[in-house]
């Protein structure tokens, strides 16, 4: 297979994912409900705090950015923290206790009852990430999750689970990032 025909296979992948979220109304309707539930966190006063793995590290730091600088409208800084980003506060974590607790440590910091919490996990099993999870529900913190993989133990504590219909990890990252894209210009609306 030529390079050209397999970039044209993976983008229409890529593709196939997003139509196949597309098709699940419920899906589409908790993008929406994300969305608000970031508004109400921003109404409250509160801010997001945003974590993950791996490529979703890096999309939890990505949803900061376009929180604190602006997605496409001139506004004010949205609060929002990404526990992937200062490398001192992992790497310490990791060294003084284990890396299953770099997230649940910077909650118990950072985290009030105002605050909305943002789970990335392609698999829904990440340890670390479940974990966090669990400590930001038994505080009756509202937490959004964003998974793929049928959602893993991830889904069934998150408030709002969105599950992209996908077993592969690289087709669930690019339709987090659609997702992330439409929820940014839904919270920067009527703000």
């Amino acid at each position: 297979m030529q390079a050209r025909d397999r970039i044209k296979e993976i983008i229409s992948d890529s593709i196939a994912v997003k139509r196949s979220f597309l098709a699940d109304v419920s899906e589409v309707e908790k993008v929406g409900e994300a969305a608000q539930a970031i508004k109400d966190c921003y109404a409250r006063g509160g801010k997001l705090l945003v974590f993950g793995n791996g490529g979703s590290a890096a999309d939890s730091q990505h949803i900061a950015a376009e929180m604190v600088v602006r997605f496409r409208r001139e506004r004010k800084a949205l609060a929002c923290i990404s526990l992937t980003a200062d490398t001192s506060i992992l790497t310490a974590v990791s060294n003084d206790y284990d890396f299953s607790k770099v997230f649940l440590r910077q909650l118990e910091a950072h985290l009030r009852k105002e605050d909305l919490v943002i789970a990335i996990s392609t698999s829904g099993v990440s340890a670390n990430v479940v974990d966090a999870v669990k400590y930001a529900a038994a505080r009756k913190v509202p937490v959004i999750a964003l998974t793929g993989k049928g959602g893993g133990p991830l889904a069934s504590i998150a408030d709002i689970p969105i599950i992209v219909p996908s077993q592969v990890t690289a087709r669930i990252q690019e339709t987090h990032n659609v997702l992330i894209h439409a929820i940014c210009e839904l919270v920067e609306e009527n703000l």
